[in-house]
């Protein structure tokens, strides 16, 4: 008989502890966060600032936090210990304390670890501590702080009446640094410039240098997060193409010699391991994909016990990794086992709660994982792996060499680079050799093949990816690692930003809002501004700073006379832009009406795979969705709600209310399709069973809410 209760946040997680721990014990899940501010009191925030306290009232999250709330009560009757094992951050104290409140418990064993694995969760359960109080303290100040900034703030924008849906402290600050980048890019004035070249009979080329000789550059650091493409050499800009031209006739009138060559050897230092941000900047450049999927998949690989917890800003591993790790250099790569493993110096503000993202074993055997997980967590995995694999090498040796030549007064430079020892780039490959220059001597006559230029004009600054937006959010100190894929998928859904061939585009609306913000709250849009709440945040973390004071303080001093301020701005706005957004105008599409050929419009909409569909906007009734089967813009389909054929009864027992499961046959989008459900129609209806859906796969029966189906427990 089970007399202990495990409490996590994610149903994920229950399978794989419920193996650890053995019967003994109940694994339940809170379904992430069971209560949250009530939608009452003064513009329904769910708290009251007086003086200098808070008074928050919260209310069970929807019916689903009701529901998860009753069942865990019912599990804790049946038990005489409960643990509290939510993740290892704020969040996930904040969460144990919610659930400490919910449900009176009077003193619960709170239990944190940062990988499921047995040895990980047994050291845990040895060593419980009591909830921590100030971490708790900074969670319920930013979900109040973010309620007061989205509850107060948002209705400045709906009087604009411009389709505009929230604001937030850190989404409108993201949104800035977009809406920032992409004026730059409106105001660029593209600057033409010639690039003046020569190429030696000995097998290289050298770029115009000027008329003295150019002084040695240091080689810039190479980004350990992506793929280092070394920029294509150039010449010293000429600005017109007669200074061009006569650069070109002087290379050819007079002889060239090897004025001087340097050639160095530099060590290339180990990347990091992985942090929230890095992995989603990664994953993004390499794997392609997004932030918000990039969190999806690493929670699926923590909660099968593979990796370490991926919300973390820690840069540091555990002596047991990276023992492990040598170890397996030593059976598998002996030239890489460097004398001293490189350590990282901490990112500035960063938490520390945990160590870094890292696989759990690092023998696992890929064979095995590639039939286990699916493709994308497959990748992910091996990019974790080999990240984490790379930290514990030898750094790499690259030779750099740089010729200089000269004819007449002029000079010409060529680059180049060869890696003479991969090093940790072997598993980690962020370096690239490019030119490897032939052997020469000072001095040496050369033999000019050619001479030539190419006219090139000035690029404006590239919009920013969401890899790249991340990395940018955590050097302003913008968010934390458990927001920036949710703020950039807001920002998304609100249709602030689109994404346009694989970079974030601000749209209309989000210029607008962006504009607006500016006049009426700008101290929010700006980073340091941001920075410094997230700072402060930090000190209450650290219980060096009451939460209360702090909000009643920054409320008082700050907010409360900037929303007055603010007020005073939405007439101008109006002024400026009267025009409902349904007449604004929208982009088209190549593609054509069927009815009168005028091209169909782009209509923004976040509930379709492509974010958008097509319209005509010339008083045709006609609209295109596009279909991933045929690979082309269709009319819309019927829904067909008959079923291909009469359901029947299978051996599953309903997990609600024991009924058989029947298997039912349906079509979609022209598919044949099958699931399973309650046979009970009347029980379907109940909320309770909206989640008893099992869906079938490659490895059988599947429930997003409820995991995958088996005889003994569906």
């Amino acid at each position: 008989m089970p007399t202990k209760l495990f409490i996590v946040e994610s149903p994920g997680k229950i399978k794989k502890l419920s193996q650890i721990l053995g019967s003994d014990w109940i694994v339940r899940a809170s379904m992430g966060h069971v209560r949250e501010l009530a939608n009452d009191g003064v513009d329904s925030l769910g708290f009251d600032l007086t003086g200098d306290r808070v008074q928050c009232r919260f209310v069970p999250r929807g019916e689903r936090g009701k529901d998860t709330i009753q069942q865990l009560r019912s599990a804790v009757k049946q038990v005489q210990t409960v643990v509290l094992a939510t993740d290892d951050d704020r969040e996930g104290e904040t969460i144990a304390w919610h659930i400490q409140q919910a449900l009176n418990l009077k003193q619960p064993q709170r239990v944190v670890y940062s990988e499921i694995t047995p040895a990980a969760v047994k050291k845990a359960i040895s060593q419980p501590r009591q909830i921590n109080q100030n971490l708790v303290h900074a969670g319920l100040c930013r979900t109040v702080l973010d309620k007061l900034v989205g509850f107060k703030g948002s209705p400045l924008l709906w009087q604009l009446q411009n389709g505009a849906k929230s604001m937030g402290r850190v989404q409108s600050a993201a949104l800035h640094i977009l809406c920032d980048r992409e004026r730059q890019i409106e105001a660029f004035v593209p600057q033409t410039y010639w690039n003046v070249w020569v190429d030696y009979a000995e097998g290289f080329r050298a770029f115009y240098r000027g008329t003295e000789t150019p002084a040695d550059e240091e080689a810039p650091a190479d980004d350990a997060t992506n793929p280092t493409e070394r920029p294509a050499q150039e010449s010293q800009r000429v600005l017109s193409q007669a200074d061009a031209d006569r650069l070109v006739q002087q290379a050819q009138a007079f002889p060239h010699r090897v004025r001087s060559i340097d050639g160095k050897v530099v060590n290339r230092t180990p990347p990091p391991p992985f942090v929230t941000s890095t992995l989603q900047q990664a994953a993004g450049s390499r794997l392609k994909f997004s932030p918000e999927k990039t969190m999806q998949v690493a929670q699926s690989l923590y909660e099968a016990g593979l990796i370490t917890y991926m919300r973390t800003d820690s840069v540091e591993l555990s002596q047991e990794f990276t023992e492990q790790a040598r170890q397996w250099l030593i059976g598998h790569d002996a030239e890489n086992v460097p004398k001293k493993v490189t350590h990282h110096r901490k990112v500035k503000g960063s938490q520390e709660a945990h160590e870094a993202i890292r696989p759990t074993d690092v023998d696992r055997a890929s064979a095995q994982l590639r039939l286990e997980l699916s493709s994308d967590a497959f990748a992910l995995y091996v990019l974790i792996w080999k990240r984490s694999m790379a930290t514990q090498c030898q750094p790499a040796r690259v030779r750099q060499t740089c010729i200089v030549t000269q004819s007449g007064t002029i000079f010409w430079q060529a680059k180049g680079q060869v890696i003479e020892f991969q090093g940790y780039s072997k598993y980690w490959n962020n370096l690239s050799a490019d030119v490897e220059l032939p052997i020469l001597k000072a001095s040496q006559a050369l033999t000019l093949e050619r001479s030539a230029h190419e006219q090139k004009q000035t690029q404006p600054p590239p919009r920013y990816s969401e890899p790249k937006l991340v990395q940018v959010m955590e050097r302003q100190g913008i968010g934390r690692p458990s927001t920036y894929a949710p703020t950039i998928l807001t920002l998304k859904e609100r249709l602030y930003v689109e994404v346009i061939k694989g970079a974030l585009q601000p749209t209309a609306l989000g210029l607008e809002v962006d504009c607006f913000l500016g006049d009426a709250l700008p101290d929010l849009l700006q980073s340091e501004f941001t920075a410094q709440m997230e700072r402060s945040l930090d000190e209450i973390a650290a219980g060096k700073q009451d939460w209360q004071r702090y909000l009643t303080h920054w409320n008082e001093s700050y907010f409360e006379p900037a929303l007055l301020q603010a007020q005073s701005v939405i007439p101008q706005h109006l002024t400026i832009n009267p025009v409902p957004r349904s007449q604004k105008q929208l982009q088209t599409s190549r593609t054509r009406c069927p009815q009168c050929e005028k091209p169909l419009a782009k209509i923004p909409s976040p509930k379709v795979k492509k974010k958008y569909f097509l319209k005509c906007v010339e008083g045709c009734d006609v609209v295109l969705f596009w279909s991933d089967r045929s690979k082309r813009w269709e009319t819309p389909q019927p829904k067909s709600s008959a079923p291909v054929s009469k359901p029947q009864n299978t051996d599953y027992p309903c997990p609600i209310c024991q009924q058989p499961l029947e298997q039912y046959a349906y079509q979609k989008e022209g598919q044949d399709k099958v699931l399973l459900r309650c046979s009970n129609p009347k029980a379907r209806d109940d909320r309770k069973h909206q989640d008893v859906v099992y869906f079938h796969t490659a490895k059988g029966w599947w429930s997003p809410k409820l995991g995958d189906l088996t005889a003994s427990t569906p």
